[in-house]
């Protein structure tokens, strides 16, 4: 049983479209999405600097476009069960027919926008803290008045919150925590800070017709599977300024039974956790197009 997966923001680095590009179609197919949302993939996939793509509005549309062109190179694909981490999730509302390639990239370009100009009021960040348990480590945070914006399992929570909230995180870190490490994001998300962008990607969801999912859709809000489009949608919305639960999307993948969990591009941090939360389960991370080979055999051995 197979698991396809998607990655949030932070995921992204330099360049790292550069190789995709050389792909048969894939220019064409980044050329009319940017064209579309009005923003150039390709530029920002391959030439733009770290600072340049950590930028919300772009960071967003790039990684959606990536994940959809990386799924797209391994053909046809017939996963179990799809799912994403933070924006990703409008990249798996794609890969479950939610939304078509064009309406996914034009609602996370309005969603990258709105997240952008709520992030500009209030100088907020996150942090990744690593080891701990969540009992002490969520109540220590909410202490410090930050939010566990990401609950990622494997020993992992995500701080979202203001600059001087994460600084006094740095000098008192729960008991447990090894390490706090600053992520690639320019604001505060899934918080309360990001309250402002909900009205608009609820008007950005209006004017959208969704499907209902043609396969399990989890939802990060909860671990729980989405039966239609609507709600789908409307849980887009939510999301921006509420948690994501990744532990309870593993927990999940256990109670389906997934057997083989695929990462699209920018893999590597998904894969991550569910080597440690998900044992015995296989997993591939797809981050340059030498590894659809080996994909492509995965998913082969543990497709429906």
């Amino acid at each position: 049983m197979l698991v396809l997966v998607a990655p949030g923001q932070g995921a992204q680095t330099p360049g790292f479209l550069t190789p995709w590009l050389e792909l048969p179609g894939a220019a064409d197919r980044l050329g009319t999405w940017s064209d579309a949302i009005g923003l150039d993939l390709a530029h920002y996939g391959t030439q733009a600097d770290a600072d340049a793509i950590r930028d919300t509005a772009v960071a967003q549309p790039l990684l959606v476009a990536a994940g959809l062109l990386s799924a797209s190179a391994l053909g046809e694909v017939a996963p179990s069960a799809v799912a994403g981490h933070s924006v990703g999730e409008i990249t798996a509302a794609a890969f479950a027919g939610v939304l078509d390639d064009t309406a996914a990239l034009e609602l996370v370009r309005k969603r990258g926008l709105a997240m952008a100009e709520a992030a500009a009021i209030t100088e907020t960040g996150m942090s990744a803290l690593l080891g701990g348990d969540p009992e002490t480590t969520i109540p220590h945070l909410e202490k410090l008045g930050l939010t566990p914006a990401n609950v990622n399992g494997a020993g992992q929570i995500v701080a979202a919150g203001t600059m001087e909230e994460l600084a006094a995180l740095e000098a008192d870190k729960p008991e447990g925590v090894r390490r706090v490490v600053a992520l690639k994001v320019a604001g505060a998300f899934h918080t309360h800070h990001m309250a402002p962008a909900v009205a608009s990607l609820e008007q950005a969801a209006a004017e959208l017709a969704p499907a209902d999912p043609k396969i399990t859709y989890v939802s990060n809000k909860d671990g729980q599977a989405v039966a239609t489009g609507a709600e789908v949608l409307s849980r887009l919305v939510g999301q921006v300024a509420n948690p994501v639960r990744w532990d309870l999307c593993m927990e999940t993948f256990k109670e389906l039974g997934v057997t083989a969990l695929v990462e699209v591009c920018p893999g590597g941090t998904l894969t991550g956790l569910a080597k440690r939360a998900l044992p015995g389960v296989k997993t591939l991370a797809l981050k340059t197009p030498d590894d659809l080979d080996a994909a492509r055999e995965l998913i082969a051995e543990h497709a429906a």
